[in-house]
């Protein structure tokens, strides 16, 4: 086999590979499901879905479009957790059905980012509710009001006729992050329970759908799956590269030049740029507050925790329940996070060095 052609055969077979591995390697974790009760990451709702079955509340999952509610002859209370935040205008289509008696809940509506801090405790007949969010509206009036402080309304609603809808401007309202802090969940149960309707929790939004709907929407055969994902458009483009490398048989239009001078690294000295201002600009809180928010991200990844900033004393007693190291050390360095003053440079460097032994503990 000429020198030409082997080439050619080894960049098909090293392009199937790389198409082959980031087909099995990807994530199968997408931001769609955040808020999902078959989710069990911090951001989902499986927890209180588990929950509310226990308490004997009739619930269900709604795997269907919201136009596909059937009537009852009991009101019905439909509840959506957004995955990505939504406006808290309504379509005709949900307005006619509020006015008919039932209840439309929904987490995760936009809201202006106030001065508030990110990290509160709500008072309420259930008990402290934990909110973290800036997020308030402003312009909802206090007879409105379910949930809020000073800064404006975080959960509160709005009636259309025999019907009403909630609104709040946190998705994670009895997110799985919050398991520990029983009040946000019955909290919930609450809001959504109060006049014992039948309660339907929308899961179409997250991507699950009943056999019968897939065939609807002609998802249920394997042609019509790949032609509406990703990977249709890249086998296509996967192809055309396959066809172009053996008919030219990886010829070279030209002999390779050697460049005279090396190309300097920015990146590399851009970095030690920015190093050296931080330093002589005395920053080290700014530099504990970037490198340790990114730290703890890994380490939640690395434990399976999400990308959902979780409590500092919640993360040491998962770290050491999965891994059986002491929680010293993240402990300190965590705590060292919330310090807002400036530090000496071996306080930054023993800093430095116990998340590296962190790292070298979740990994070992």
């Amino acid at each position: 086999m000429k020198r030409s052609n082997r080439l050619a055969w080894m960049a098909v077979i090293a392009i199937a590979a790389i198409v082959l591995l980031s087909l099995i390697a990807a994530p199968n974790n997408t931001k769609i499901t955040g808020g999902s009760t078959y989710n069990r990451d911090p951001n989902g709702y499986g927890a209180w879905y588990n929950f509310m079955q226990k308490q004997g509340v009739s619930i269900q999952r709604w795997q269907k479009p919201f136009s596909e509610i059937p009537p009852e002859d009991s009101p019905v209370t439909f509840v959506v957790v957004t995955s990505e935040p939504r406006g808290t205008s309504l379509d005709i289509q949900e307005r006619e059905w509020l006015e008919k008696g039932n209840t439309l809940v929904i987490l995760g509506v936009g809201g202006r980012v106030t001065e508030s801090d990110f990290s509160t405790l709500q008072k309420s007949p259930q008990g402290d509710i934990k909110i973290e969010t800036r997020r308030r509206n402003r312009k909802v009036n206090q007879k409105q009001t379910d949930l809020g402080d000073r800064f404006g309304a975080i959960v509160w609603q709005e009636t259309y006729n025999q019907g009403k809808v909630i609104f709040s401007t946190t998705p994670y309202l009895a997110a799985n992050a919050y398991q520990d802090n029983l009040s946000n969940f019955k909290y919930l149960a609450d809001l959504v329970n109060k006049n014992n309707n039948t309660i339907l929790v929308d899961e179409y939004i997250h991507g699950y759908k009943d056999p019968d709907v897939r065939q609807k929407e002609s998802e249920g055969n394997l042609s019509s799956f790949f032609a509406k994902t990703p990977l249709f458009p890249i086998s296509i483009q996967v192809a055309i590269v396959l066809l172009v490398l053996i008919w030219a048989q990886n010829r070279r239009f030209g002999k390779p030049v050697a460049l005279d001078t090396q190309v300097a690294d920015n990146s590399e000295a851009y970095i030690q740029a920015l190093a050296l201002v931080l330093q002589k600009a005395d920053t080290t809180d700014f530099v504990i507050g970037i490198v340790g928010k990114q730290e703890q991200l890994q380490l939640q990844k690395a434990l399976g925790l999400g990308q959902v900033p979780l409590e500092h004393q919640t993360l040491v007693n998962i770290w050491v329940e999965k891994t059986g190291a002491s929680g010293a050390d993240l402990d300190a360095v965590l705590k060292l996070r919330s310090h807002k003053q400036p530090i000496k440079e071996q306080e930054l460097l023993s800093w430095l060095g116990k998340w590296r032994s962190i790292r070298l503990t979740r990994n070992s």
